[in-house]
């Protein structure tokens, strides 16, 4: 493990790389904020596409000061992470940030995961494997496999790139050279607030999605959805829906808002609507602070 700090008071953020012991030669970038010297509550918080941890920047000192520690990872395929070629389904991938919480860093007892994007869809997988070290699960954005919401919107027109990314050899094929553009489209396409992804978030997010290997992981994570419903739909078969308290959350301005809370009733069984106004696909990036104090509001209920 490798790490590195810097101390803008009163918050510690400290960055690191770490090696998973259940696949050789994976290794997680992360980050880790913190205002206290033990925090005695966590918040893991599991970025989306075309993304990595930076999409978090904004809300890991607000959070911190909150009283959490928090840990934000890049998943396999992601940022500073490594970049197999399989393992990308989300219970594989749930396992490398298990142990990256429990064993790398040390910590014990449940946190609270909180996904956006395909983060969303990680958190999941990571809720329905780790359910006696889960507080609680905030689901952003994203139809969640296992759920009639997912069946209905991976077939949508508008959700091209699930069937664009779940063919690897063309997606990158097409991209390679043209990744900026490629990402850009995506923030060009999904964000209300126009300044919240500035020229320089977009150079991080350009280059990271340029670095070999990135694009074809992105695909592979894209290509296991439908396995991943198929292990979702049989572990709630098996031990039945989440227990733990679900916020069902989206961009308000987004049109497919109004999906996320019957979508999480399909998977939990206590399940809160709150949606973040004036807010697009890119929640924490728009409106980090409106964000940051409804998960923190939820997640105080969810812990009493």
């Amino acid at each position: 493990m490798t790490t590195s700090s810097i101390t803008p008071s009163p918050v510690v953020i400290t960055h690191g790389r770490a090696w998973t012991d259940q696949d050789a030669g994976v290794r997680l970038g992360y980050t880790v904020a913190t205002a206290t010297d033990n925090p005695d509550k966590t918040v893991l918080l599991l970025h989306g596409a075309p993304q990595t941890r930076h999409a978090w920047r904004h809300v890991l000192a607000p959070l911190a000061e909150a009283g959490y520690r928090v840990i934000a990872p890049d998943y396999r395929g992601a940022g500073d992470s490594s970049k197999p070629r399989d393992g990308y389904d989300k219970w594989t991938m749930a396992g490398d940030i298990h142990h990256l919480v429990h064993t790398v860093l040390g910590l014990e007892g449940p946190v609270s995961v909180v996904g956006h994007d395909l983060g969303s869809m990680l958190a999941l997988g990571y809720a329905l494997r780790y359910r006696e070290d889960t507080v609680s699960v905030t689901f952003m954005e994203a139809p969640l496999p296992g759920t009639d919401y997912y069946e209905e919107r991976k077939v949508a027109k508008s959700a091209w790139h699930f069937d664009f990314h779940s063919n690897p050899d063309i997606a990158v094929y097409l991209t390679h050279g043209k990744e900026r553009w490629y990402v850009q489209r995506f923030y060009d396409d999904l964000t209300y607030q126009p300044n919240a992804i500035t020229s320089t978030d977009l150079d991080v997010y350009a280059r990271a999605f340029e670095a070999p290997g990135a694009m074809r992981a992105l695909c592979e994570i894209y290509r296991e959805l439908d396995h991943d419903a198929e292990l979702h739909r049989a572990a709630i078969a098996s031990n039945g829906k989440l227990t733990v308290p679900v916020l069902a959350s989206g961009g308000g301005a987004q049109a497919l808002a109004k999906n996320y809370l019957r979508m999480c009733q399909d998977i939990a069984e206590n399940v809160r609507g709150e949606l973040v106004p004036d807010c697009g696909h890119w929640v924490p990036e728009e409106q980090p602070e409106k964000f940051a104090a409804m998960f923190v509001a939820f997640d105080t209920n969810a812990r009493r």
